[in-house]
């Protein structure tokens, strides 16, 4: 029923930015909670961060906070990541969630979410 697609993956420097995109269609984006994982071969699926489409503040990892920021296109359908001051353990397969639940306490949490994209991979590189 959602359909989710990421893009703007790619490889960067030690210390650079990066923006992904994740573009929705099939449903609307007013009820939802949209959220970004990142996982590597071997290891679970870990949180970055997400927001209510209808606004608020958004939740971050502690590994991100204050260097990813997570917003909204409301005409485009999409939810941007930006990533800045990007690390080699920040490579992974990025994926873009989405989620009616609205406490924002099970944002964190993978289950919560029914809808997920592809992925894209991010690659930093010292």
């Amino acid at each position: 029923q959602v359909q989710l697609v990421e893009s703007g993956g790619g490889l960067v420097q030690d210390g650079g930015s990066l923006r992904l995109s994740c573009a929705a269609s099939g449903r609307t984006f007013s009820s939802y909670v949209l959220g970004w994982f990142r996982q590597t071969p071997g290891k679970e699926r870990e949180f970055v961060a997400a927001m209510a489409w209808r606004g608020g503040s958004p939740v971050y990892a502690d590994s991100v906070k204050g260097r990813f920021t997570i917003s909204r296109d409301n005409a485009k359908n999409t939810v941007q990541l930006q990533m800045n001051s990007l690390k080699p353990e920040d490579t992974a397969v990025y994926y873009c969630a989405a989620t009616l639940v609205q406490n924002y306490g099970f944002w964190s949490r993978s289950s919560s979410y029914p809808y997920w994209g592809q992925g894209t991979q991010v690659t930093v590189s010292s």
